[in-house]
C-alpha cells in the first residue's frame, strides 16, 4: 500500500525538490523521507511562514524510481542536473551534487547551492544529506512554486494534517482525499513547472546545515 510524505518546505529555490529538466527530483535535504519512501509512494511539500504560503501546496510528486548518489552522477538523463555555478539560474541550482569512489571514501560535494561560498564542502550539509544514499526520481509529479495553491481545507482535515516540524505520514487508505485532489491538480499538468520558486531570484546564494543560513 502506498503512503503519503508530507512536509514543510523550509526554503524554495529549485534545489530541494528540484523540478527541472523534466523530472523532480529530492537528492539532498529530508533524508528520513528519502530513506524509506518507495515506487508508488507520494511526496507533499506544503509551504509554511518563511515562505508566507502556510496551507498551500509548493510541489508533489510520485516517486517513480530512485538511484543511489553514484547512480545519479553516472546516468546520463541526469547529466544536466549537475550544477554549474557559473551557468543559468537553473543550472546553479543543480542537485546532482554527490559521488565518491568507494565506501572507504569521504564524499564528493560538487560547488553547489550546499556547499560553502568558497566551493568547499559544507561538510554539515554533507552529513545530513549523505545519511541518506538515495535520490528520489518522479515522472509524475507537478510543481507549483511562487504560485502554490491551496489544499482545500476539507482534504486537509480529513486526514487531520497541520503544518509543522519533520514530516507526516499516511497511508494510503487514510489519504483518499488528497490523492484524487493530487490527480486531478495533474491532468493536463503533469511533469510541469507552473511557476518559478520562491526564491529562484536568490540562485547564487548558499545555505549551511551549521548555521541554519542562507547567505
Amino acid at each position: 500500500m502506498a503512503k503519503v510524505y508530507m512536509y514543510v518546505v523550509a526554503r524554495d529555490f529549485g534545489f530541494a525538490p528540484n523540478p527541472f529538466h523534466g523530472t523532480c527530483t529530492l537528492a539532498t535535504c529530508k533524508p528520513k523521507i528519502r530513506s524509506v519512501a518507495k515506487q508508488g509512494d507520494w511526496v507533499v511539500g506544503m509551504g509554511g511562514t518563511s515562505l508566507k504560503a502556510t496551507g498551500k501546496c509548493i510541489y508533489f510528486m510520485q516517486v517513480t524510481s530512485s538511484l543511489s548518489f553514484n547512480e545519479y552522477w553516472a546516468h546520463p538523463d541526469f547529466r544536466g542536473k549537475r550544477p554549474a555555478r557559473n551557468g543559468s539560474r537553473m543550472a546553479m541550482l543543480g542537485d546532482n551534487i554527490y559521488h565518491r569512489e568507494s565506501e572507504d571514501e569521504l564524499w564528493t560535494q560538487e560547488n553547489s547551492h550546499h556547499s560553502n561560498e568558497d566551493g568547499t564542502p559544507e561538510w554539515f550539509n554533507v552529513e545530513n544529506d549523505t545519511s541518506a544514499d538515495k535520490v528520489l526520481i518522479s515522472n509524475r509529479f507537478v510543481y507549483f512554486g511562487r504560485e502554490a495553491i491551496e489544499i482545500p481545507q476539507a482534504v486537509l482535515d480529513a486526514i487531520q494534517y497541520e503544518n509543522g516540524r519533520g514530516h507526516r505520514t499516511f497511508i494510503e487508505s487514510q489519504c483518499g482525499p488528497l490523492i484524487e485532489w493530487m490527480e486531478a491538480q495533474g491532468k493536463g499538468n503533469w511533469n510541469l513547472v507552473l511557476a518559478d520558486p520562491h526564491q529562484f531570484e536568490e540562485s547564487a546564494a548558499r545555505y549551511s546545515k551549521q548555521t541554519n543560513k542562507v547567505a
